[in-house]
């Protein structure tokens, strides 16, 4: 059901994830999907990283199986419920002891598949009296490959056989004689024989036998015997353990595959509680330069607050430049962050929030935001942004998308903006969408007057009075478009501050 690269939780997914985590608050998107379950931590962390591996037709796929999960959700739940069963009994009864003598591995192995065939059985129970529901792609191969393996005829010869093999009746082993009178060619033969009854057993003729009784004391006579059983069942012993551990392959599979839509189907209730609108985005073939939004809000604040979340809008079809200024606190990098978002979300098959959202695929995706100073700085503010830059230049492939916020303010106005123009375009050039949120007035409204037809240019709305309404609308780039709010933060702090010497 899950398309595409194979999960792998103890693979490094992105080299860049650290940043990614960080500037997107990715934690908070998981930990939603999760609970407090660290499987599913783990899984959807991989699957919304891994998406942008991915292409149209896989994002339709994926989105398709989740709308028949979101349709269908208590019985996805139960498919999960059941995979999960199947792999704790299996911890529970897993003896584990008798695992380096054939005996003990036909024992567990027949045991467990017992177990596991059971479990296949609710599986097809259910899928048998739900499986018209569904209409994905994903459900429907695998709702036709639990009809087509799974009959009743397989399921009555496999319980026959794993019967059978519990060996209750004793072992009937053939052998040859080797160089030196050792046994060779030890093989488990079935008894064609049935059973006599009760009768039978009492008046029939019984043919001559040869036979040996060893004494209960004899240890050594004993683990002679055994030794012999066990060389007639290894071929046996690893051929079901090998079943076993494919039936249980299975299993891990779909429980693997299904907490990713677990979780989503745990997100999707969140947003639903709170009232939020989601929708499943467009995914456009990479390189077709399309990015647009209606209501677009950052989901990890929508989760976060009990506050209603504004959303804004986008229009960058055909556009892959970016600009977005204005008054601090107005909403940019919520702005910013809500697109990061969106764009892994989409490449991994999810829903949005977002009333639509359609852009454009892309190869990777990269962060460059602005970092707090600390002691464990080996050099200043400006040279750490520069080499995180300069490794996201070595990282990057044709068609990804950076993500730019308030990057190269470390220095003065006049440098930053410079560094900045040098970069923005070098990166145009080299066919990579730029989305940047800037106060270096000098950069932001250089790009205005020589880049204006290439790229879309926002900013922070504010009204008159100075209240934020967190909407960017489209604008030219203000000169004042802080500094007014920041010389009215200091002189009103130090007004203040006089008031209470007075």
């Amino acid at each position: 059901m899950y398309r595409g690269s194979d999960f792998d939780l103890s693979r490094v997914w992105l080299s860049n994830e650290p940043a990614l985590t960080q500037d997107l608050e990715l934690n908070t998107l998981y930990q939603a999907m999760a609970g407090s379950d660290e499987f599913l931590f783990q899984v959807v962390k991989g699957a919304i990283l891994s998406g942008l591996g991915n292409d149209v037709k896989t994002i339709l796929y994926r989105q398709a199986v989740l709308k028949d999960c979101l349709q269908n959700e208590s019985v996805v739940r139960g498919f999960y419920e059941i995979a999960i069963q199947a792999l704790e009994r299996k911890r529970a009864n897993w003896l584990g002891v008798f695992s380096h003598y054939p005996s003990g591995i036909l024992y567990d192995a027949v045991r467990l598949l017992q177990m596991l065939i059971e479990a296949a059985g609710k599986l097809k129970s259910v899928a048998d009296a739900e499986g018209g529901k569904f209409a994905s792609e994903g459900f429907c191969v695998f709702f036709q490959t639990l009809k087509t393996e799974l009959s009743a005829d397989y399921f009555a010869t496999v319980k026959a056989q794993l019967k059978e093999l519990e060996l209750r009746d004793g072992v009937l082993l053939s052998a040859k004689l080797g160089e030196g009178n050792q046994g060779t060619d030890y093989v488990l033969r079935k008894s064609v024989r049935p059973k006599p009854g009760l009768l039978e057993r009492l008046f029939a003729n019984r043919p001559a036998v040869y036979k040996f009784h060893i004494d209960p004391r004899d240890e050594g006579g004993c683990r002679a015997l055994s030794d012999l059983q066990d060389h007639g069942i290894n071929l046996v012993a690893n051929a079901v353990a090998q079943a076993a551990d494919h039936v249980l392959d299975f299993f891990m599979m779909l429980r693997t595959e299904l907490a990713f839509y677990v979780g989503c189907m745990n997100l999707h209730g969140l947003l639903r509680q709170k009232g939020v609108t989601t929708s499943f985005p467009f995914p456009m073939e990479a390189g077709t330069q399309r990015h647009s939004a209606v209501e677009l809000r950052d989901i990890g604040l929508v989760l976060s607050t009990s506050k209603n979340v504004v959303g804004n809008e986008l229009n960058a079809d055909g556009k892959s430049l970016l600009i977005v200024t204005g008054a601090n606190q107005g909403g940019k990098s919520t702005f910013l962050r809500s697109l990061g978002l969106a764009q892994l979300m989409m490449q991994s098959g999810m829903f949005v929030c977002a009333q639509s959202f359609r852009a454009s695929v892309c190869r990777s995706l990269f962060t460059h935001y602005k970092r707090e100073e600390d002691a464990s700085m080996e050099s200043g503010k400006f040279d750490e942004e520069l080499s995180r830059m300069s490794g996201i230049v070595e990282a990057l492939t044709p068609v990804s998308l950076v993500l730019f916020n308030e990057s190269f303010a470390a220095t003065n106005e006049r440098e930053g903006s410079e560094i900045a123009t040098q970069i923005v375009r070098a990166l145009l050039e080299a066919g990579v969408k730029i989305f940047f949120v800037t106060h270096l007035y000098e950069f932001a409204h250089g790009l205005w007057e020589h880049l204006k037809d290439e790229g879309v240019f926002l900013r922070a709305q504010r009204e008159s009075d100075g209240q934020r309404t967190f909407k960017l609308i489209p604008g030219e780039p203000l000169e004042t478009s802080f500094g007014a709010d920041l010389y009215r933060e200091i002189f009103a702090e130090a007004e203040h501050a006089e008031l209470l010497k007075s």
